[in-house]
């Protein structure tokens, strides 16, 4: 019964801003493992970003997560068109153990990015 609902997505111009949200509901998901993740066309999907500071290389120093109450956010500044994806948020199931595990149990719906220059 988790769900994981994103929003903020659209359109912008190369160098322009977006702020993602995903509002977490239900309960068995971890808030610490939660994470971006996103999809553009022809390429694999690539992890950008999670609730504990670790970021892919090609957006480190652009964007930023931040975690407050149920929400998951993702502010992206300085974007470009390489950013253009589908941009879904995904957390692992709750368990008791130290660390994350290796994949995400639930996902959202995506929410759309397309960076024009």
């Amino acid at each position: 019964q988790v769900q994981l609902v994103e929003s903020g997505g659209g359109s912008v111009q190369s160098g322009g801003s977006l702020r993602l949200s995903c509002v977490a509901s239900g309960s068995g998901y971890s808030r610490s493992c939660m994470g971006w993740l996103r999809q553009a066309p022809g390429k694999e999907r690539e992890k950008v970003a999670s609730s504990l500071g670790a970021y892919a290389d090609s957006v480190k120093g652009r964007f930023s997560a931040s975690l407050d109450k149920s929400t998951l956010y993702l502010q992206m500044n300085s974007l470009t068109p390489e950013d253009s994806a589908t941009y879904y948020c995904a957390a692992a199931r709750w368990y008791g153990g130290s660390g994350c595990p290796s994949s995400y149990e639930y996902w959202g719906q995506g929410t759309q990015v397309t960076v024009s220059s």
